[in-house]
C-alpha cells in the first residue's frame, strides 16, 4: 500500500493519497496542495475513487475542487454533521469504505469538531484535528463537540489500537499509537502518569487553573486548562497568560 504525503506550508495541514500500484485508491482530505498528490497518483498508476473527509475546517478542504476536476467520478464522503460543499455522500461509524482491495474503517473520534471522523487502514490511522505527534486537538474551532469528547476518542478509541499503529495526523509528522501512550504530556496525565497542574493563569481573557501547557504540531504550545466552573478545555497556549 502507498501513502503519500502533501502539506500546506501555511496550515501545515497534510492531504493523503493512499492506494495500491496500479490499482484503485483514495485521498484523505484536501487541504492541499493536491498537485503533488496528482502526479503521485500518476507516478504509481493508482485511480483515485474516492476523498474521505475527516472533518470539515477549510484547511482541510479547500483544494477539493482541483480534485474533482481532475476526476469528475471522485465519491466525496464525509460524516453527515460536517457540512462541506462538493460532498457526493455520507461517511459513518461501523460501515467499511471499500477501495479495491482496501478497506476503510472510520472511527467516530469526536471533540475537536462533533462529526470527527479517524480512519483506520492495514495498520495506519488518519486521526485528522484529534491526535497529533505529542499534541491533542483544540476544541474551540467551529463546530467542536468539547474537551470530553475529545479525551473519550483520544483514550477510548485511538489508544487502544495496536501499539504498532501508525498515526498520520492532519497536521505535520507520523507518530505512533507507541510513541504517544509513552510520550504524549496529555496522554501521560490522562493515564495518571504525571501529574496535573495548579497554576493560576489567564486563557481567553478569563482567569482559570493552567492543568498543562503542552507541545502543539506547529512548534508552539496547546494548554490544557480548567475553568473555575470545574469544566475542562484544550486552547491555543498562545491564549494563556500565566502568573
Amino acid at each position: 500500500m502507498v501513502v503519500e504525503r502533501s502539506m500546506n506550508p501555511d496550515f501545515l495541514s497534510n492531504t493523503y493519497l493512499v492506494g495500491q500500484p496500479g490499482g484503485e485508491g483514495f485521498f484523505v482530505d484536501a487541504g492541499g496542495p493536491v498537485a503533488p498528490l496528482i502526479a503521485a497518483a500518476e507516478r504509481h498508476e493508482i485511480t483515485p475513487t474516492h476523498v474521505l473527509l475527516t472533518h470539515h475546517h477549510g484547511d482541510h478542504v479547500q483544494e477539493l475542487p482541483l480534485l474533482t476536476d481532475r476526476w469528475p467520478g471522485l465519491q466525496v464522503l464525509a460524516h453527515p454533521d460536517e457540512p462541506v460543499d462538493g460532498v457526493t455522500g455520507e461517511m459513518t461509524p461501523g460501515e467499511v469504505v471499500r477501495v479495491g482491495d482496501l478497506e476503510v474503517a472510520p472511527l467516530a473520534t469526536p471533540g475537536h469538531t462533533k462529526g470527527m471522523l479517524s480512519l483506520l487502514v492495514e495498520g495506519n490511522v488518519f486521526t485528522g484535528d484529534t491526535l497529533f505527534k505529542n499534541s491533542v486537538g483544540g476544541v474551540r474551532a467551529p463546530g467542536s463537540s468539547g474537551y470530553e469528547d475529545l479525551r473519550s476518542s483520544i483514550m477510548d478509541t485511538l489508544m487502544r489500537l495496536p501499539p504498532e499503529t501508525v498515526i498520520r495526523p492532519g497536521h505535520t509528522e507520523p507518530t505512533t499509537v507507541a510513541e504517544e501512550w509513552e510520550g504524549n504530556a496529555f496522554v501521560r496525565v490522562w493515564r495518571g502518569l504525571d501529574p496535573e497542574g495548579d497554576e493560576p493563569c489567564t486563557a481567553l481573557g478569563e482567569p482559570a487553573t493552567l492543568v498543562l501547557l503542552g507541545d502543539d504540531y506547529d512548534g508552539g504550545h496547546k494548554a490544557w486548562v480548567r475553568w473555575p466552573d470545574g469544566r475542562d478545555d484544550i486552547v491555543p497556549g498562545s491564549r494563556v497568560q500565566r502568573g
